[in-house]
């Protein structure tokens, strides 16, 4: 029998699988979509296990928190066709709301919970199949508090921040500082948090550069220390200038909501290189 554009369309929209992919599968299964997508999803899973050493460059960042429980997760894939694809982002989705509803603390734990007929990673094998192309969990992150806010950036699940606060405030201030977070990296929490090994990087980084501007060797070590104070206003997220208001740091915009109020955690994730 013939195959029409329209099922061919439509079986490419459902499974991120070529069109000459799906024109095949379905002149085999004599135009039955769903039988359709099993001869897809076979062929796919042996197109997938050749492509094991490809990069998974593309896919879907998503995040989510309740029940003091909030957890960021990353669905990959090859191609952006197939991240933006319905069903990859719903099969994200799902994996993201069983990891939160169990409490997972770690992606071995995510990838063995139960999903259909099988497990988290056995879905996404299947899902890898239909396509053809390599698929994987990669980027788990947790915290744990009663008060969080998840941001997802423009609403494109590409980069996803969480923000945990020690009191419950608006919501409007969690969110603007997992926007904050979103747009400036922090690379810690505050000055303390920095670790020692990128502390003493910067600071051999900063006294290089006075050295090569001729300064006095006496005068070294105290230019060095001022420019860690630098490095420490934009490095770390509490003395950072508040992005909405570049007036205030961020601990001082807290404040405004609550004089103790502060953050006590955050996580960002982003699949994009920076």
């Amino acid at each position: 029998m013939g195959v029409g554009l329209e099922d061919i369309k439509k079986l490419r929209t459902m499974t991120g699988a070529g069109l000459g992919d799906c024109k095949k599968a379905l002149a085999e299964s004599n135009g039955d979509i769903e039988g359709a997508i099993e001869i897809i999803r076979k062929k796919g899973q042996a197109v997938a296990a050749k492509r094991s050493d490809r990069e998974a460059a593309e896919g879907a960042v998503l995040c989510k928190a309740e029940n003091g429980f909030g957890a960021i997760i990353a669905l990959k894939c090859e191609t952006d066709f197939v991240a933006k694809n319905e069903d990859f982002v719903k099969l994200a989705q799902a994996i993201l709301d069983a990891a939160v509803a169990n409490k997972c603390k770690t992606l071995e734990e995510v990838k063995n919970l139960p999903m259909g007929n099988g497990t988290v990673a056995e879905a996404v094998t299947d899902r890898s199949g239909i396509t053809g192309e390599k698929m994987e969990l990669d980027g788990y992150f947790v915290i744990e508090s009663d008060n969080i806010s998840c941001y997802n950036h423009q609403g494109k699940n590409m980069l996803c921040t969480m923000v945990a606060l020690n009191k419950e405030v608006d919501a409007a201030y969690g969110h603007a500082v997992a926007m904050q977070v979103a747009a400036m990296n922090p690379v810690s929490l505050c000055e303390a948090d920095v670790p020692e090994k990128v502390r003493k990087e910067e600071y051999e980084i900063a006294a290089d550069k006075a050295r090569q501007e001729g300064k006095p060797e006496n005068m070294i070590e105290r230019i060095a220390q001022g420019r860690m104070q630098k490095f420490y206003k934009e490095a770390c997220l509490l003395n950072q200038e508040f992005i909405q208001d570049s007036k205030l740091s961020v601990s001082d915009y807290l404040k405004q909501a609550d004089k103790e109020c502060t953050v006590t955690a955050f996580s960002r994730f982003t699949l994009r290189a920076e």
